[in-house]
């Protein structure tokens, strides 16, 4: 009976104790069964840094609706961006390599992805909010075309007349407006902080952190989403521009971040096979750009005295930085892959073929408005024609637009293959 009683006791609360050796803290609470919301939000009170964003002191959401039993805001924003029909399309959208070009290469959602781990890697050694900063680094490409920069570049000249477009601000379209799950309301209506850190610039209008004119920069979990963006996405293109053979050996041995991991690498193994090698040093830069971010992020913390996340908000310059020398070196890295990978010969002919595909879509709905998609005649949409047409094609990825073009365009499709 003694222990039945000792069992039952365990069963209706936990003794739990959060040891932190890196912040010397440490706590005792009780709970039931399960972590409750206010648990978790009581922990982010306690451990996370005074300029973190707590999930708790969130401004809201657009639409008012019932918090979660066991889920912070955040962590129901990170799981309505993944169960988006926008975030499952990236698995087709091209980083540089069309999808049909290899299994191997990166996609928009494996970038995704890597962003997100690099991201929370640096909020938790910062004591940041990891939900918040994971679900901004997850949406931040939603808004891509097909085609990857080619695609935006096209779109923006071809909406030139008519608003333009750029990728953040139609991640922001998607999750506000585009995305339709919910009976209550348009879009998955995340919260005002991750709609904040997907705007990423400040002076676009839609922004919603220009509604206080105080404010220049998003918060601190954001800025690190946009830097682990950049971290992955030129060490990544960086394996994949060398597994393709667009980069020359003897070119990328003259880049300082490989220049410098190599002879470490060379200096602790013998003969290492150049595959195994490669990896090794697409990690250790990766590795040395979050040490010199992290440290020169925290160093700006205190330099400025920030303390609260209006701090951050408010600050004259960007918190999350690089140091001048990780700087140069990173810009050093991407002027390269800029110039021998971007503007590859093989690259740009794909570019090409993308350009033709988009422009002939775009004019093939501007002349006849009945073959748009589904979507762009839903009753109320009071959007202009070519900003219906824009959504269309920018929601599209690389293999439903060339999908498209054939139907449309191929005299060899026949009937069957318009409907």
């Amino acid at each position: 009976m003694q222990t039945n009683r000792i069992q039952c006791g365990f069963k209706r609360f936990f003794l739990i104790k959060l040891a932190w050796k890196r912040s010397s803290f440490s706590f005792y609470f009780r709970v039931e069964t399960v972590l409750k919301r206010q648990d978790i939000e009581k922990l982010e009170e306690e451990y996370l840094a005074p300029y973190a964003v707590k999930s708790g002191s969130s401004r809201g959401r657009r639409h008012r609706e019932k918090e979660h039993a066991y889920r912070t805001r955040f962590q129901r924003d990170r799981d309505r961006v993944i169960h988006s029909s926008a975030f499952r399309k990236l698995e087709y959208k091209t980083q540089v390599f069309v999808y049909h070009e290899g299994d191997y290469y990166r996609t928009r959602l494996t970038h995704s992805l890597e962003v997100a781990q690099i991201t929370r890697s640096i909020c938790k050694s910062l004591r940041l909010n990891e939900d918040l900063a994971e679900s901004i680094a997850l949406a931040h490409d939603l808004g891509h075309p097909p085609f990857g920069h080619t695609g935006q570049r096209v779109l923006n000249d071809l909406m030139k007349d008519h608003g333009g477009f750029e990728h953040n601000k139609q991640s922001l379209r998607i999750v506000t407006r585009l995305e339709r799950r919910y009976p209550d309301f348009e879009g998955v209506n995340l919260t005002w902080e991750v709609q904040e850190g997907i705007s990423k610039h400040s002076r676009d209008a839609d922004n919603p952190i220009l509604q206080n004119k105080k404010f220049r920069f998003p918060t601190l979990e954001a800025q690190v989403a946009d830097f682990s963006d950049g971290i992955a996405y030129n060490a990544h293109d960086l394996d994949d521009g060398f597994t393709s053979n667009l980069l020359d050996l003897g070119d990328l041995r003259k880049v300082a971040l490989w220049k410098e991991n190599e002879k470490i690498l060379d200096r602790k193994y013998k003969n290492l096979d150049m595959e195994l090698k490669k990896y090794q040093i697409v990690r250790a830069i990766i590795n040395d750009l979050i040490t010199d971010f992290r440290k020169t992020t925290l160093q700006n913390v205190r330099k400025y005295k920030i303390q609260a996340v209006d701090d951050v908000r408010a600050c004259p310059v960007r918190i999350a930085a690089f140091s001048k020398e990780c700087n140069e070196k990173n810009l050093e890295l991407k002027r390269f892959l800029f110039k021998n990978m971007y503007h590859h010969r093989k690259v740009r002919r794909m570019e090409f073929k993308a350009e033709l595909y988009l422009t002939k879509l775009f004019e093939a709905y501007m002349r006849y408005p009945e073959l748009l998609p589904e979507p762009g005649h839903r009753d109320g949409n009071k959007d202009s024609l070519e900003r219906r047409i824009c959504d269309a094609i920018s929601g599209m990825t690389d293999r439903s637009s060339i999908d498209e073009y054939k139907k449309l365009y191929s005299p060899d499709e026949g009937l069957g293959a318009l409907i």
